[in-house]
């Protein structure tokens, strides 16, 4: 798979293709990460990016024609087809499932914005889809695009030691992760579960998944909302919440 990122900060991007996950997988060959910098298709001795905006306010706007030539030559660097989406917190929500979208596409470009924003005409011509990751903000969009980056790469097949441990991870069924232990078995009076110990690999994908739909049900009920349990799922939530003298949803 093949992502540019445009950005004005490419030592940003840079970096998170040196460790980590991202790392392992432009070592393999799996990844390539690259980079275009508006900076490099400006015209003047300043490499001038930004101005004013007009109408007045505070900040400066990324200007159109160095933000397009640097997105052109992104897409001329890119796999056929590659979506240029630019990070905005007017975008939609970036989450799991956007995720295991685009790690099947051949490529992806990452625009990331800086200032008060980048001019909308920019938008309209150029960028295919909007993310976000929340519901605030950041000063520019390299951050969001390194997320981004990072939880796609996960995806890729190859990159990950275990193929199952991205299947596993929170979302990846709409539920948040069961907790995780490992050695000493038991520290400061807390101990692992009996169950995670009994090597009985059914009984371990039970309690695993009840602690699952719990935790999702207690953290993010937002989540539970839109899935369709089936009836050992409820029978397990409702296990969990009886155990925890927890209230149980209302049908």
């Amino acid at each position: 798979m093949q992502m540019q990122v445009v950005t004005l900060f490419p030592d940003m991007v840079n970096a998170v293709a040196e460790f980590g996950v991202v790392g392992r997988a432009v070592d393999r060959g799996i990844l390539s990460v690259g980079y275009q910098d508006p900076r490099d298709y400006t015209a003047d001795v300043h490499r001038t990016v930004d101005d004013r905006p007009y109408g007045g306010g505070p900040g400066m706007v990324m200007k159109f024609e160095p933000a397009v030539a640097a997105i052109q030559a992104a897409r001329e660097a890119m796999p056929a087809g590659s979506p240029v989406i630019c990070m905005t917190p007017q975008g939609r929500v970036f989450d799991q499932a956007v995720a295991t979208r685009l790690s099947g596409l051949p490529g992806i470009i990452l625009l990331a914005g800086r200032y008060e924003g980048i001019d909308e005409r920019v938008i309209e011509s150029e960028v295919d889809e909007e993310l976000s990751l929340g519901d605030f903000v950041l000063s520019g969009g390299e951050i969001a695009a390194m997320a981004v980056i990072d939880a796609v790469a996960r995806l890729l097949s190859g990159v990950l030691g275990d193929e199952s441990s991205a299947e596993q991870d929170s979302f990846a069924e709409g539920l948040l992760d069961y907790p995780h232990y490992t050695r000493p078995e038991e520290i400061e009076g807390q101990r692992v579960p009996e169950v995670l110990l009994s090597g009985d690999h059914g009984r371990i994908a039970t309690w695993r998944m009840k602690e699952a739909l719990g935790r999702t049900f207690v953290r993010r009920p937002d989540l539970v909302a839109l899935l369709d349990l089936n009836d050992e799922q409820r029978k397990l939530l409702d296990e969990y919440l009886d155990e925890n003298e927890l209230d149980k949803p209302a049908n």
